[in-house]
């Protein structure tokens, strides 16, 4: 039996994530599962308290949240680590496993009316000092590096999107304007600095660059140098729709330019060329 208030252990550590993952697969996968059954399980493993095994499951979302990786709902995130924690999630995700939680999501569109899809621009957090090891996970794991390159997920963000806008028309009544939307970036690529053009009711054009994760609603994201500028020169009509969540509650908040009045804008990378 664990002492109480004692450190869990390396092999303790390992167990409980590698039960956490077990369960957000059945999760993102819509299998049931039972909680309860999963904690005893770890209880009469490692001698904790089930307590004690539910704040770890917390402390596992936190570290998820913060990787911009999909966490189970139930098991609020709870941010006082164990450092070791870091390490276990380490071992666990780079044996290979990340790659089947960063798969497009499977939710039937429409599953949740309008008004839970879309929400308010979360609000700014108090600047905290993250712990060494999890500002290394994070690095090591770089969500915006690793939405930027899941393709897969990106398409199917903005087919989401694309259908989202359709049916918002026509249930305003324009069925005209939702036939005319359009998947610009499937259509005609990347350069046209916005995924979808759709309108409002009044027929006004909206231009749609839509930005998906998995991961929580302050998951970071990438720009590019044309989106930006596209949002400059057509800000009337620029909308960034930051879709988060995707794979297991879609929601979607909505920034308009000027961007920095809402982002902070840093530079990731720079372009070379010959002097």
């Amino acid at each position: 039996m664990a002492e109480a208030g004692s450190d869990w252990t390396d092999g303790e550590l390992d167990a409980i994530v590698a039960d956490y993952f077990v369960m957000l697969s059945n999760e993102l996968a819509r299998q049931p599962y039972v909680k309860a059954q999963h904690n005893a399980a770890l209880v009469a493993q490692t001698g904790r308290t089930r307590g004690s095994v539910e704040f770890k499951y917390q402390n596992i979302s936190a570290v998820l949240e913060r990787i911009g990786l999909p966490w189970i709902f139930g098991f609020k995130p709870a941010r006082n680590f164990q450092n070791a924690l870091f390490d276990a999630i380490d071992r666990y995700l780079s044996a290979g496993s990340i790659a089947r939680y960063e798969q497009p999501s499977s939710v039937p569109l429409f599953a949740q009316e309008e008004a839970q899809v879309f929400v308010p621009v979360p609000d700014l957090e108090t600047t905290r000092v993250l712990p060494k090891k999890l500002e290394r996970l994070i690095r090591k794991f770089d969500p915006v590096e690793r939405d930027f390159r899941n393709r897969a997920l990106g398409k199917a963000g903005e087919e989401f999107v694309l259908d989202l806008e359709r049916k918002r028309l026509s249930q305003q009544d324009r069925t005209d304007l939702a036939r005319k939307v359009r998947w610009i970036s499937e259509e005609e690529g990347d350069g046209a600095g916005f995924d979808i053009l759709s309108y409002d009711p009044a027929g006004n054009e909206r231009l749609i660059e839509v930005k998906t994760t998995n991961g929580a609603a302050k998951t970071p994201f990438f720009l590019s140098r044309n989106e930006r500028t596209v949002s400059n020169e057509r800000a009337d009509s620029w909308h960034l729709y930051r879709l988060h969540l995707f794979s297991q509650r879609p929601q979607i908040f909505t920034i308009r330019p000027p961007l920095e009045s809402t982002l902070y804008l840093s530079p990731e990378s720079w372009r070379a060329s010959f002097r």
